[in-house]
């Protein structure tokens, strides 16, 4: 019967100690974790390609503006990012562009009144994914282009 009890007693406190480990949750996304994160993110964009531009977008059925692919495919990798390109600037991490990698985020000034106005993914060799505005379609661009190299403030790093 003691036998039992101190059995009994130690299931106790181990299932006790099992549970209190989980108290504390813990995040979706984990630093230092991230490349089969960036992978879900660029996977999930590439489904997109050839969905129509929507300003406000943020789904595959009715359209996206750049920002909203960018969320979309965040939420896809179990990430939660803000909605609107400035909110998405001022959630990265600022980085050079000779350290981006596929899945950072790269952000143009498009429109003179504001820092940056439009986002899109990074894809690796100068090529990155967005939704580049009204009647047109989610696609594949190049960095080097005369256009986007001008535009190019900054890019940046969530994950």
């Amino acid at each position: 019967i003691l036998h039992k009890t101190k059995l009994s007693s130690l299931i106790a406190i181990m299932s006790f100690a099992l549970v209190l480990s989980g108290c504390g949750g813990s995040p979706k996304y984990q630093r230092g974790k991230t490349t089969a994160s960036k992978q879900v993110i660029v996977n999930t964009d590439k489904k997109m390609l050839g969905v129509k531009y929507r300003y406000g977008g943020t789904n595959p059925s009715r359209g996206f503006d750049g920002s909203g692919l960018v969320q979309y495919s965040h939420k896809a990798a179990g990430i939660k990012l803000p909605r609107t390109t400035s909110q998405q600037f001022r959630a990265a991490t600022r980085i050079s562009k000779r350290y981006l990698t596929a899945g950072d985020l790269v952000f143009f000034k498009t429109a003179v009144s504001r820092a940056v106005s439009h986002v899109g993914i990074y894809l690796g060799n100068n090529k990155f994914i967005h939704a580049p505005s009204s009647a047109k379609r989610v696609k594949i661009s190049s960095m080097k282009e005369k256009y986007w190299r001008k535009s190019f403030p900054a890019a940046g790093r969530v994950l």
